[in-house]
């Protein structure tokens, strides 16, 4: 449900939708980073007042947080409807490096991954976004293992010698094929390399 903030702008009370809101947030950092992000940038790309924008999340990194919990948020509905029409656990890992394929090519690939624009620019300085990104990397990371561990009991991958090393094998390939995607890498090349690793897992 897209939930609607109300903010005061020249003593008049006013309704924005925050859901879109941040979605445009999402794009911008996505796109320029936080650093190259300033408060006059994010009230055009918003449509806000700054006075808008500090009254619903109290500066620009409070802006930045809710857009990464937002982006999270979305990017995981939209794998779990993904992986709930796939009958194997093959095939929900052939579906989750499918959707990386789309997701880092193209338009989408250009705009970039919110989560590793955002760990490559702030990680090592900020340790609140530090703390938050290394939590969703071990959700993507158990989310591998627990496809890897499907696969195994259904039959439709053979059993792995370190399904641990395979999972992180998988969130670092996941997360470079973001990175590729940022200069503009072809959905051809990117559904090669998830193509390669389901070789590799099949052998």
């Amino acid at each position: 449900m897209q939930k609607k903030s109300r903010t005061i702008t020249a003593g008049r009370p006013r309704e924005f939708n925050t859901d879109l809101a941040l979605e445009s947030a999402i794009h911008h950092f996505s796109v320029h980073g936080y650093h190259g992000s300033s408060i006059s940038d994010l009230n055009a790309a918003l449509g806000l007042t700054t006075g808008s924008i500090y009254k619903a999340w109290g500066d620009k990194h409070g802006l930045l947080m809710a857009a990464l919990e937002r982006y999270i948020e979305l990017r995981s509905a939209a794998v779990g409807q993904l992986l709930s029409a796939a009958p194997s656990g093959l095939a929900k890992l052939e579906a989750l490096l499918g959707h990386y394929a789309d997701i880092s090519s193209g338009n989408s690939g250009e705009v970039g991954c919110l989560v590793v624009e955002t760990a490559m620019e702030l990680s090592a300085s900020d340790e609140v976004i530090a703390a938050r990104l290394a939590r969703q990397e071990a959700s993507r990371r158990a989310q591998f293992t627990a496809l890897l561990q499907e696969a195994e009991r259904d039959g439709s991958l053979p059993k792995q010698d370190d399904i641990a090393s395979c999972a992180d094998l998988l969130v670092a390939m996941t997360q470079g094929m973001r990175v590729l995607g940022k200069s503009g890498s072809s959905r051809e090349r990117m559904q090669a390399i998830a193509d390669k690793a389901i070789s590799l897992l099949q052998h």
